[in-house]
This record gives structure tokens, C-alpha cells and sequence, in this order.
């Protein structure tokens, strides 16, 4: 038996037909995963919280942020709990470093620091995240569901969520158009 790819610092697709309603036409930036399992946030979602908002409930002056910025729904594990993912050029109290595509941090430092105009350059905010346990995203990807593609900090920060799905596939030759949600047989 070969070793699990280790997905950390790609995307991951969900296809067509995934059979969860939950993770259709989703678009994953895979921040761990290893032998004790996978964690990623889920970037094309948004929720109907704005980070202003958010900002505010945590008693922090969000008035630099432009109003219309939403926070996304990063999956639906723990969905009370925040995830900034963002670029490199800042590190806080626990920010992890993702195979220098980008990096998370889930700590308030961060929304401070974007709040106080020392954040990272470009960033997402999201409330939840996606999960597996040890070898359970390996099995899945054996199966059907996802589709893996390389990590694209452009993809992620620089493109309208809603744009990020289609993107991702057609950054690896797939037009989302010609995919289909019932399986074929040959």
C-alpha cells in the first residue's frame, strides 16, 4: 500500500451529485492533512454574517473593513467557532503556515489586526470548517465525491467566491459544464 496524498495546501472539488447537500459545488483550501486526519475551510460559501458583524460581537472597531464583506460558512463542523485564512505576510498567536500557499489562524489577534489595518494583505474570514478523522478523506477520494486540484492562493483571495468553483475545475481542463451528477458505466 502506497502512502495518502497529503492534501494540505490544495483545493479540494466537491462533484457533482456529491449526495451531501451541504458540500455541493464546494471549493475546500485543505490546511492539514496527515495521518491523523484532514482539516480545510470551505471558501466559496458565504453565510449571511458580515465580518463587520462578527467584528462587533467580539467588541472590535471593524469600520476599515468595507461593509458588504461576508464571513464564509468554512464547513460544518463547529460552526460557532472562527477561522481567518489568509497570505503569508502575517503570523499571530497560532497561525499554522500551509505549504507556502497560505496560511489560518483562529485567534482573535487576527481580526484585530485586520480591524487595526496590520492584518494580512488578503484574507477570508469563516465560521466552521470541514474535517475528517484519520484515513477518512483518503477512503472518500478512493470513492467518489472530490475531485483534488492545486493550491491557487490567486483562486482563493483574488476571485469572486461565486467564481471559485467553476475556476478551480477549469484550472485543471474541466468544464463544469460537461460534468455530470449521475455516474456512467463503461
Amino acid at each position: 500500500m502506497t502512502d495518502p496524498p497529503f492534501l494540505a495546501g490544495h483545493l479540494l472539488l466537491s462533484m457533482p451529485g456529491i449526495g451531501d447537500p451541504r458540500f455541493e459545488r464546494v471549493v475546500i483550501a485543505m490546511c492539514l492533512h496527515d495521518a491523523d486526519g484532514a482539516f480545510g475551510l470551505v471558501v466559496n460559501s458565504p453565510s449571511p454574517l458580515s465580518v463587520r458583524t462578527l467584528m462587533a460581537q467580539q467588541g472590535i472597531d471593524g469600520s476599515r473593513v468595507p461593509a458588504e464583506v461576508p464571513v464564509l460558512a468554512g464547513g460544518p463542523v463547529e460552526p460557532q467557532r472562527g477561522f481567518v485564512l489568509h497570505s503569508l505576510d502575517y503570523e499571530g498567536q497560532s497561525t499554522i503556515f500551509v505549504d507556502g500557499k497560505w496560511a489560518m489562524t483562529a485567534t482573535l489577534d487576527v481580526l484585530k489586526a485586520i480591524a487595526a489595518g496590520r492584518g494580512p494583505e488578503q484574507w477570508i474570514a469563516a465560521m466552521g470548517y470541514t474535517g475528517w478523522g484519520p484515513g477518512q478523506l483518503d477512503g472518500e477520494l478512493l470513492r467518489h465525491g472530490w475531485q483534488v486540484a492545486p493550491g491557487d492562493p490567486a483562486l482563493v483571495f483574488d476571485s469572486p467566491w461565486a467564481e471559485r468553483w467553476p475556476a478551480a475545475y477549469g484550472g485543471i481542463g474541466i468544464n463544469v459544464g460537461q460534468l455530470s451528477a449521475t455516474p456512467g458505466r463503461a
